[in-house]
């Protein structure tokens, strides 16, 4: 007890000391440019609720003007007046706003694209677009004209039936339009029905019938995608959607990494050959000559006992953290340290998370009863002592838990976040400590070396993937003989990447984003100018970003309005 109140009584004079500089400085919670941020992100919530339906021409046009308006608004501000911090903010907040334009602009050529597939389209959204003012509705008629707008779609569904496929990305446009209109003739079904006598009695069986042939017809869109060219299952079971050249470098560019993904594979072949060198270095040391995968295949069966990997965890835990702070790397936050928690993942998430997870809560990979005993094997090997020492930093202490303690704290209205700068650090600190020599013994390195070839092989095989070069089942073949992973762990892994919900880039970020964090500690710390402790509180107290932002910010960059990226961070 008296431990506990002396924590509690160090973090008050903490605070305490702190309030004397920090919490008068404005710019830590605002900007000029934060100004405007506030009134479009509430702005951008009210229209939202009240264009609560996706897909449709009345959300579409109104978030178009939203856009329009406040680039107008930015544009009053006087940019060679603000501060370095405010005009990484400016810039940031313009693309945001002409990306989200890009992005309507897209759907609504798309929507142009199937709307042959719904005439009937305006004629539901007008029945939703007088539901939100309460108009009184004609019950007959209405249900007259949903009567009609069901035969209309039968044979509108019988014409697809025999439409050759379409290609992906309109056929889930398609899909989405019809899950809209489900949804908009359901929002005005729900508010009339039992409170309007004749809307009852008159309108549920027609809406019944058209909102069951509304959901089959997005199915129906949802199978032709399924069917087209390269989207055809390959035996994986996984159907993603790989965007082409053009839009990898339309999105890499957004994210501020100036270089093609030719080259991105070319820094993760350059990255991977010296994980070959490495890994045969640790072989060797093990006994196994040349042989890395057999010297793996020692290291993944050191696997702790079923139930005891929560106790492996927090060993591992607790080394990481005692090197991180006996070398004085970063100042961690005792509240950090009390409130991160552990949980246990359970068996379907484990089928697209085969590793542990991380942040303020700690999710802990390893088979349940309820698995086959191959999965399970597979489960536990994969998530070895030697293998999980390389990552618990990454999630933990000074990685994602850190990231989010921090971040919800320090310059909060910056809401720049991106897989660069998230995952780009967490991964930085997987490097950093083998270059502090964290690892104890050749299993140790063998273990850190998986996970960095990990991270090589998601950049090869997630391009080559977008590219349309490779199938799920070659991204899995590839990482199960070149990265010596588990098949069922390999399937989790490529599952994630396309069918995760993550974004064609994220996967790729990892690796890059931690060579650009590393980049800039070349020049702020090798250099002398600061100390590692300085550079990583001044960048995990500055929010997320892309990484070249927090660089200008530390090196107080005079950035010019018409900034465009350009920091080459890694020589070929």
């Amino acid at each position: 007890m008296r431990k506990i109140l002396g924590s509690i009584a160090l973090l008050t004079l903490q605070a305490a000391a702190y309030a004397q500089s920090a919490d008068t400085d404005l710019y830590r919670q605002s900007s000029e440019v934060n100004n405007i941020m506030v009134q479009y992100n509430a702005d951008r919530g009210t229209l939202g609720r009240f264009y609560a339906i996706p897909n449709t021409p009345d959300r579409r046009e109104r978030m178009a003007v939203l856009q329009e308006t406040y680039l107008k608004r930015l544009e009053q501000l006087d940019f060679d007046k603000l501060p370095v911090g405010s005009r990484v903010e400016y810039i940031l907040f313009r693309r945001n706003l002409n990306d989200e334009l890009f992005r309507l602009h897209e759907e609504k050529k798309e929507y142009a694209a199937v709307e042959k597939w719904f005439p009937f389209a305006e004629r539901i959204y007008a029945i939703e677009r007088n539901r939100r003012r309460g108009t009184a509705p004609d019950a007959e008629k209405l249900a007259g004209e949903l009567n009609t707008i069901v035969k209309e779609l039968l044979v509108k569904k019988t014409q697809l039936q025999k439409d050759s496929a379409m290609p992906l990305e309109l056929s889930r446009r398609a899909a989405g339009v019809a899950r809209g209109l489900q949804a908009s003739v359901k929002s005005a079904y729900d508010f009339y029905n039992g409170y309007d006598p004749l809307f009852s009695w008159w309108v549920p069986m027609p809406y019944k019938y058209l909102d069951s042939l509304l959901s089959a017809y997005a199915g129906a869109f949802q199978a032709k995608g399924k069917n087209a060219g390269s989207q055809q299952d390959d035996g994986s079971g996984i159907i993603g959607n790989p965007i082409g050249t053009q839009e990898l470098i339309r999105q890499l560019k957004e994210e501020m990494i100036p270089y093609t993904p030719d080259e991105l594979i070319a820094i993760a072949n350059k990255e991977f050959a010296w994980c070959d060198a490495e890994m045969l270095k640790a072989s060797r040391e093990m006994g196994f000559g040349d042989n890395w995968k057999a010297a793996m295949e020692k290291v993944k069966n050191t696997y702790v006992p079923a139930g005891k990997q929560p106790e492996a965890m927090m060993k591992l835990y607790n080394e990481s953290l005692d090197f991180i702070k006996k070398n004085n790397l970063v100042t961690i936050p005792e509240l950090a340290e009390e409130t991160w928690r552990m949980s246990m993942m359970s068996p379907e998430r484990q089928l697209v998370a085969p590793f542990f997870l991380g942040g303020e809560e700690f999710i802990i990979s390893y088979p349940t009863n309820t698995m086959a005993h191959e999965d399970k094997m597979m489960s536990m090997r994969g998530n070895n002592p030697h293998f999980s020492r390389a990552t618990v930093h990454h999630e933990l202490l000074a990685g994602h838990a850190m990231q989010q303690f921090m971040n919800s704290r320090y310059r909060t209205y910056r809401r720049f976040g991106t897989p660069f700068w998230t995952e780009g650090w967490s991964l930085y600190w997987e490097r950093l400590l083998w270059d502090k020599k964290f690892p104890q013994s050749p299993e140790d390195r063998i273990g850190m070396l998986f996970w960095r070839m990990h991270r090589c092989a998601r950049i090869i095989f997630s391009l080559s993937y977008h590219t349309h070069k490779w199938t799920p089942q070659q991204c899995i073949g590839f990482l199960v003989d070149r990265v010596n992973f588990e098949r069922a762990n390999a399937e989790g892994e490529v599952r994630r990447s396309f069918t995760g919900g993550y974004g064609p880039l994220y996967q790729v970020a990892y690796m890059i984003g931690g060579l650009q964090f590393e980049a800039l500690r070349f020049e702020l710390v090798e250099s002398g100018k600061m100390s590692y402790r300085e550079f990583h509180d001044a960048i995990i107290t500055e929010n997320a970003m892309p990484v070249e932002m927090v660089r200008a910010i530390l090196l107080k960059q005079p950035l010019k309005k018409d900034f465009k990226t350009s920091w080459r961070f890694y020589k070929l």
